[in-house]
Order: structure tokens, then C-alpha cells, then sequence
């Protein structure tokens, strides 16, 4: 799910039991000490022979800070079993010397998606869901044309849902008030009276109403909310406790200010420019790279999910994430897989007024990467920025891979 700031119109384009996770949670909490030292500008992770390596690559993020039109922060997280490297550069906010930080806080964008799909991918795993489940039979009040869409469709974006963030009342709305508080469970009303684009399966088009489809479908199999079930199903396994779904504008503190980069004008602060209603399971969710980092491992490869099930999970269509990840992207049920120079890692990208974001991990989960930048980038705003960004993720994809 991703609202433009008004400074700069564009396309609107968008923005998991318990002994087996036993082992991820001692994990992601395995990063909380690892956090909490200078890094970019010193040591944040251990000190071994990698320094160079991170040098090299904190050099690549600065790369990105020093354009004209690049992020004024990133940082990024690695993490092998219980190793952790932080690398940063740039700045938290503009006018200070404050620089980004993993336990900072920073709206996902639609790496969102990828907690919706473990949700309901935990929730089939325990029998509750099926991936065959239909709209009409799990949400009869849903458009009847969109009844034949499954489960799977809706996770792999090939259901043909209209997309609810593109309907100009949507938009409309917005434009009046950025801050307009949106009834999340009606999002999809505002294209209930379109058909369905193509018949569901037959190709891959990413649509912001797919995962809020998923979500109602999580709600209406449990009788539970679907904040209440991303807590059960994903944070406290985790052990995410900087991890939550707003519904207002304004962000927890310490937070990473995200910005319009619009030279040769100043970046504009946008970080609290729209409210999280708008794009709820879709792209709602704020978090911290420790966090995201955490969840990015589980997700590719950890004991979130069981066997039978994470064998569909990686079951690929053609198809990119938006924006695309790095190397060659290809789709399955909430997942991205990115063929890389250096392998595969499978994960999530992310962008949103004022932030973009990859979480990948590889296959068996015991390695993980986030790169987080604090400005939007997508191939319809700044296709150039977009382009060096993916070179710069693969570059720490093969950092990750690395023996």
C-alpha cells in the first residue's frame, strides 16, 4: 500500500506450534543485545575478519544516502544464527546528527503483506483455513463475481481483485484529508461494484486487496480480530514486542523519519503524512529492523510454519514484488523468491511515502537480511534510484550468502 504525498502526484502503487518455535524465538531475542552499540561508525555486531566487508557495504548504503534524490537514511541488519551486523548511513532526521538505529521504528509498507500471509498460513496449518477455501464461502457478503477467488490466489496475487487503492473515491478521500480514518474491514466497498479483472489463476497482477481479503478470511474462520491474531500467531511466538497495526498517523518513538526527496527542494517529512487505516493488512504495519529482521527469518525458512504447508508456500508463479526485489523475483503464497548472483534468499519488499523495505532470509531461516531506506522508491516514482537500490540489496544478499 502506497499513498503519494501530495508534493509530488503519482500512479498509486502499493505499499505463522509452540515447542518448534521454541528455537525462533531464542533467536530473534538473540538480536537484542547485539543492537544496542554504534555501527556504521563502529562496532555493532562482532568483530572478526568481516570488517572490511561491512565497510564495503556501509560505503554502498552511503551511496544511496549521497544522491541527489537518494534516502537521507538506511540501514540494514544481517544476521547468521546468533551473529548480528548492523550497517547504517545517513541520518534518522534531517537537521540532526542522529543516525538510524535497529531499534528504531518505521512503517513496513507492504512487507506488511507477508504477516497477513503468515497468519493465514498458520491458521491452515492447524486446519482452521484451506487454501482452496473460497471468498463465497468463507465471506458470502463479497461481491458474488468474486466468489470462485481461493485462498491461494488471493496470497499469490493472482485472484483478479480490482485493487481498492486504486478506486479514485479512495483517493479521493485522501487527497481531502491524508489523516481520514478508514473502516479497515470496508476497504474493498470501494470497488464492490467492479468485476473481477481476469479470471482467478490465470495470471499474477499485485493488487492491495488481496491481503485484505486474507485478513477478513483469518477473522472470519477464528471469530478473532486480525490484530489480535497477528499478536497470537506472529509476535509473541517471535518474540516482535516492536511490532504493531495503528490505525491513526502517528508513529511510536523513537521512530525513523521517512521523507520526499524531491531535489533540488528539501526532503519533506512525510513519516506521519497518512494514517495506517487506509492499507491496514495490506500494508499497516509499523515496526524496527531488529524486529522485521527477526520475522524476515522465520518467514523464509524457520519453524513458523510446518513442512507440507511451507512446500506451498514456495510454490512460485511469475511475478515481482512492488517494488521489485533484487535479482530475478518470483512469487508464492506471500513470499517473493530472489534469485540473486551469489543464490536465493525468499522474503518481502515494501515501499510507502517516506519508506522502502526488504526482508529476505534463506531457506533453512538461519540467515536473515533487512535494508531499510527512508524514502519511497518504486519503478513508477524513480526508476534510476529503484535500479541501484536492487543493486545495492543484492550486494548485501551476497554478503549474507557469504561462507
Amino acid at each position: 500500500m502506497s499513498p503519494r504525498p501530495r508534493r509530488r502526484p503519482r500512479p498509486a502503487v502499493t505499499a505463522l506450534l509452540t515447542a518448534s518455535l521454541a528455537a525462533s524465538l531464542a533467536a530473534s531475542l538473540a538480536l537484542a543485545p547485539a543492537v544496542g552499540a554504534a555501527a556504521g561508525g563502529g562496532p555493532e555486531g562482532r568483530q572478526d575478519g568481516r570488517q572490511d566487508g561491512d565497510r564495503a557495504l556501509r560505503a554502498r548504503l552511503q551511496e544511496l544516502v549521497d544522491r541527489p534524490d537518494g534516502p537521507p537514511g538506511a540501514i540494514a541488519v544481517l544476521r547468521e544464527d546468533d551473529q548480528v551486523r548492523v550497517i547504517r548511513a545517513g541520518t534518522a532526521e534531517v537537521g540532526t546528527r542522529r543516525e538510524p538505529r535497529a531499534e528504531d521504528h518505521m512503517r513496513l509498507a507492504s512487507a506488511a503483506k507477508a504477516f497477513s500471509g503468515a497468519v493465514a498460513l498458520r491458521l491452515v496449518d492447524c486446519g482452521l483455513l484451506g487454501l482452496d477455501d473460497t471468498l463465497a464461502a468463507r465471506l458470502p457478503a463479497l461481491p458474488a463475481d468474486w466468489g470462485a477467488v481461493t485462498l491461494r490466489q488471493l496470497l499469490n496475487h493472482t485472484s483478479g481483485l480490482p485493487d481498492y487503492s486504486r478506486a479514485p473515491a479512495f483517493g479521493d478521500l485522501l487527497n481531502a484529508d491524508p489523516h481520514h480514518v478508514f473502516d479497515s474491514r470496508r476497504l474493498l466497498d470501494f470497488v464492490a461494484d467492479k468485476p473481477l479483472e481476469f479470471t482467478p489463476g490465470t495470471r499474477y497482477q499485485y493488487s492491495n486487496s488481496d491481503n485484505i481479503a486474507v485478513a477478513l478470511m483469518a477473522e472470519a474462520a477464528t471469530g478473532q480480530r486480525y490484530e489480535d491474531l497477528l499478536a497470537s500467531e506472529v509476535y509473541r511466538p517471535l518474540g516482535l514486542t516492536r511490532t504493531s497495526l495503528p490505525s491513526g498517523y502517528r508513529l511510536p518513538r523513537p521512530y525513523l523519519h521517512g521523507y520526499d526527496v524531491e531535489p533540488p527542494a528539501p526532503p519533506q517529512d512525510v513519516s506521519t503524512e497518512y494514517g495506517a487505516s487506509g492499507s491496514w493488512a495490506s500494508g499497516g504495519l509499523v515496526s524496527t529492523p531488529a524486529d522485521f529482521n527477526a520475522f524476515a527469518a522465520a518467514w523464509a525458512g524457520g519453524p513458523l510454519i510446518g513442512d507440507a504447508t511451507r512446500a506451498q508456500q514456495r510454490t512460485f508463479v511469475d511475478g515481482a514484488s512492488e517494488p521489485a526485489g533484487p535479482g530475478t523475483n518470483h512469487a508464492g503464497l506471500a513470499i517473493f523468491e530472489y534469485t540473486t548472483r551469489c543464490g536465493t534468499v525468499y522474503g518481502h519488499t515494501g515501499n510507502t511515502p517516506g519508506y522502502t523495505q526488504l526482508g529476505a532470509g534463506t531457506a533453512d531461516g538461519r540467515r536473515s537480511l533487512t535494508v531499510s531506506v527512508t524514502t519511497q522508491v518504486n519503478q513508477s516514482g524513480a526508476p534510476d534510484l529503484l535500479a541501484h537500490l536492487r543493486a545495492v540489496e543484492e550486494d548485501f544478499v551476497c554478503a549474507l550468502l557469504a561462507p
